[in-house]
């Protein structure tokens, strides 16, 4: 057999309750997250991304519209799943979504549970491999490396079973789809409900099964600890999303009172020209805030055309950028300012204006930092005609 001569469906079961994965109000473990996205979210990946899947269905129940829908909204190409609702029990869910899968132009079909989300390509191209050595009927497995005993009633152990020859059955368990819908619809015929998977209903149809060798790596979530050490593993292999921003601003000096730098007001004999009230500081840091969301510059935001911010604490603005950060899932762990003047002397006022910036956005005091130089007299800050100040704004940002 060709590549040519057969086309792969998927069949991904997420009909189930998942009764024994937690409390009922966490919801069905399908949808619970699992290294910032939903279990189902990754189980799909692995199919979507793989060179020689077909039509897609998924098996959902009929109360999980909507979590699929929050589950799917971000994942490339899952406008292409086909979504049937699935039944009491799994093997009526499996044939819910055979039935489905029969519209398309599918000869052969993988049926999968959406609590595997480790499913590997090699996996699936092992299966492709013995479709192509003309076997319809594909079982993933691997050998038991335990002992098995057998227990009584009792609570005792009454032999111990040899293992040779046994092995654990994994999913997606492959067929011929003419063949094993034919088979389900023969046990649903029967009304029998007893069969733990699909290679038991085609061994009871008399379908050969060949075993393929599986993956350790494929695991069913099946409990509470299986969610907890899914989300352990892919949180740990994930790059951090840290982010840095930048931001610049300067403002000119005139004959005034006073200047007002990271929302301290230090008296002297000039004060800083601008709309608002001039902060130099907090300008450049709620730039560099916006900065590591894409969020444009302060002027997109509070525009000087507006006269609403004229004479403005500049505290606004940097307490807007700052909720626009944690809107886009952004965590700030650093805020860092360093100013350019001559004068005033920033040092005497530098633990209030860290105190300031640490109010402001929320963080601890120990993750803000204020600096200052001089411009050795040179140029616009060295002849006292302006202030100039430097920015950087470090977000951790979580995954979607």
């Amino acid at each position: 057999m060709d590549d040519d001569s057969f086309r792969i469906g998927i069949v991904i079961v997420a009909a189930g309750r998942g009764e024994r994965a937690g409390a009922p109000e966490d919801g069905p473990k399908q949808y619970r997250p699992i290294g910032g996205r939903p279990v189902i979210a990754h189980t799909l990946e692995r199919f979507l991304t793989w060179h020689r899947s077909g039509p897609i269905v998924v098996v959902i129940h009929p109360d999980d519209e909507a979590l699929y829908a929050a589950a799917t909204v971000n994942l490339p190409q899952a406008a292409r799943v086909i979504i049937t609702f699935g039944g009491e029990t799994r093997q009526r869910s499996v044939y819910e979504g055979l039935r489905a899968l029969s519209g398309t132009d599918a000869t052969h079909v993988m049926i999968h549970d959406a609590a595997r989300p480790f499913v590997e390509h090699d996996l699936l191209d092992r299966v492709a491999e013995g479709f192509m050595a003309g076997h319809d009927g594909l079982l993933p497995a691997i050998p038991i490396s335990d002992t098995l005993k057998r227990g009584g009633s009792d609570g005792l152990v009454h032999e111990t079973v040899p293992r040779a020859g046994l092995y654990a059955a994994q999913t997606p368990q492959s067929f011929l789809l003419s063949e094993i819908r034919t088979a389900h619809e023969k046990a649903a015929a029967l009304r029998r409900e007893d069969f733990t998977d699909d290679a038991s209903i085609a061994e009871w149809a008399g379908l050969p099964v060949h075993l393929v060798e599986g993956s350790v790596d494929n695991i069913k979530l099946t409990v509470k600890r299986d969610i907890d050490m899914a989300d352990e593993r892919l949180t740990a292999s994930t790059l951090p999303d840290v982010r840095t921003g930048n931001g610049y601003d300067v403002h000119q000096l005139e004959p005034g009172d006073g200047v007002t730098l990271c929302g301290i007001f230090i008296p002297h004999d000039q004060k800083l020209s601008g709309h608002s009230d001039a902060d130099v500081a907090l300008h450049a840091l709620t730039d560099a805030l916006l900065a590591t969301c894409g969020a444009g510059d302060i002027g997109d935001h509070f525009p000087p055309s507006d006269m609403q911010w004229k004479g403005a604490a500049s505290k606004i603005f940097l307490e807007h950028a700052a909720k626009i950060v944690r809107e886009h899932g952004g965590t700030i762990m650093n805020a860092d300012v360093s100013l350019i003047a001559e004068a005033p002397k920033v040092g005497p006022h530098r633990q209030a204006m860290r105190e300031k910036l640490s109010e402001i956005l929320g963080i601890s005091l120990d993750r803000c930092s204020v600096k200052a130089t001089t411009n050795e007299k040179i140029g616009f800050v060295g002849r006292r005609e302006g202030i100039a100040a430097i920015a950087t704004a470090t977000v951790v940002f979580r995954g979607d």
